[in-house]
């Protein structure tokens, strides 16, 4: 399969899922007019949108319908948003660049970033509860919420940031480099793709497993890829500060297995991941497309 239908595929996601993102926020007109204009500034603020990327291509593998996931899709991209705008503050990683742009706390103030991705989370599970667009049953709403919660937290995505916090400037093993990133970056990835499977009943156990290996194994090649790209990109291909996990002595796949190294890696999860489709047909080949896409992107 050739990348055409791919970058197709991902401009049409990229597409629906803002105006997915634009319904669902909050009016800047509506108070408190600041902290809306804030919320409004970071997620419509660009991106890539590989989560809800990823929920909408496994709604093709189950054939469930796009208009079926958008609750979802957004639910996950605005805990990713919460998350980067955390992460950018002073007390985390310190930066002043995302997406291009000014991070929230340098275009607002520190409080208004902190209330912002507070108010971004709340919002997410309030999508997953309420939003029209879902259609599943009420116990499997009740399974997309404790799925995406289960990955934004202390088990997930919070608890990985915390390990990352407490890694920078010590030798970790590699093992222990795994484990920080299948938490902070891995989890909401996989739960990108759990959403779609928890939005159609009844789905052979056998699917369900193997595309969540498949989304562990993407989820570690999209953050060795990161890595890569950390030292060899730079800050204007990036939209965000090149090098700064390097001056910030954070422990890094190139660290530890050497540029070359994280490569192979990186084609090694690629592979991983490939493998874990083999069970379907010609239906998950953007998922194949998607997963070398992630190792052999410039931004």
């Amino acid at each position: 399969m050739n990348n055409n239908p791919l970058k197709d595929y991902i401009k049409l996601c990229q597409s629906r899922t803002e105006n997915a993102l634009e319904h669902r926020l909050p009016s800047a007109d509506i108070l408190p007019k600041k902290l809306h204009e804030a919320m409004r500034y970071t997620v419509l603020n660009g991106g890539k949108r590989m989560r809800p990327l990823l929920t909408y291509c496994a709604g093709q593998v189950l054939n469930i319908p796009p208009e079926a996931l958008d609750g979802p899709a957004c639910a996950v991209e605005f805990i990713h948003v919460y998350s980067l705008i955390h992460d950018d503050l002073p007390a985390m990683d310190d930066d002043d660049l995302r997406r291009g742009k000014p991070t929230c706390h340098i275009a607002y103030d520190e409080a208004t970033a902190i209330l912002t991705g507070d108010a971004l989370q709340a919002l997410a599970f309030q999508i997953l509860a309420h939003d029209p667009s879902i259609t599943t049953p009420a116990d499997h709403r009740l399974k997309m919420i404790t799925a995406l919660a289960k990955a934004s937290g202390s088990q997930g995505m919070v608890g990985g940031q915390a390990i990352d916090l407490e890694s920078v400037g010590k030798k970790i093993s590699l093992p222990e480099l795994e484990n920080m990133h299948i938490h902070k970056t891995g989890a909401l990835i996989r739960a990108s793709i759990q959403l779609a499977t928890l939005a159609k009943p009844n789905i052979d156990p056998d699917t369900i497993k193997n595309l969540d290996h498949y989304a562990k194994c993407i989820g570690l090649s999209f953050q060795v890829k990161d890595d890569i790209l950390d030292e060899e990109s730079d800050t204007e291909t990036l939209g965000k500060t090149q090098g700064k996990d390097q001056s910030n002595a954070k422990p890094t796949y190139p660290a530890l297995l050497g540029l070359n190294g994280a490569k192979q890696k990186a084609q090694e999860l690629h592979q991983q991941a490939l493998d874990s489709l083999t069970i379907f047909g010609s239906e998950a080949d953007l998922l194949r497309a998607l997963s070398l896409y992630i190792i052999e992107r410039t931004h």
